[in-house]
């Protein structure tokens, strides 16, 4: 029995049948672009950190990407679970700073270190002194801990 209509068309079950027989390699083909669409691609950016200071060790050039970071333009190094999920928060709560919805109390002069901060919407810039808002001190702790930690770093 012919699945065709009139003048040549083919009828409904003739192209259900057709569908049917190209759904597999559609979904193959699927499946391999996303395959190929996550190789070789680097992890984004989260924020780069810029550390200075009067002790020996101080000067920092912290590159924080999604699952590595670059120590003082090193070769890229493999960040934690709980580091990677701690960058992603820091860079959330950077933003908030960064889009005025948080206030920023004048700090008193750095003790050590200063740190300047870029992530996708601005610079941020404060001492070690600065306890307010609770992203800064934050933010230290986790560049001292990845320096000493990842980077292998006395400070």
């Amino acid at each position: 029995m012919s699945r065709t209509l009139a003048a040549g068309r083919p009828g409904p079950g003739a192209l259900r049948t057709h569908a049917m027989r190209r759904a597999p390699l559609v979904a193959a083909a699927g499946l391999a672009g996303l395959a190929l669409a996550g190789c070789g691609t680097p992890s984004p950016d989260l924020f780069v950190v810029q550390r200075e200071g009067t002790v020996p060790g101080a000067r920092l050039h912290l590159l924080v990407s999604d699952t590595t970071v670059r120590c003082n333009r090193g070769e890229p190094l493999p960040l934690t679970s709980a580091q990677t999920i701690e960058a992603r928060d820091i860079t959330d709560d950077l933003l908030e700073v960064q889009s005025g919805r948080v206030d920023v109390p004048k700090s008193a002069p750095s003790q050590f270190f200063r740190f300047t901060v870029r992530a996708e919407d601005g610079v941020l810039r404060f001492p070690d002194t600065a306890q307010r808002p609770p992203i800064f001190p934050r933010t230290a702790r986790f560049v001292r801990r990845v320096a000493i930690d990842t980077c292998k770093l006395e400070r």
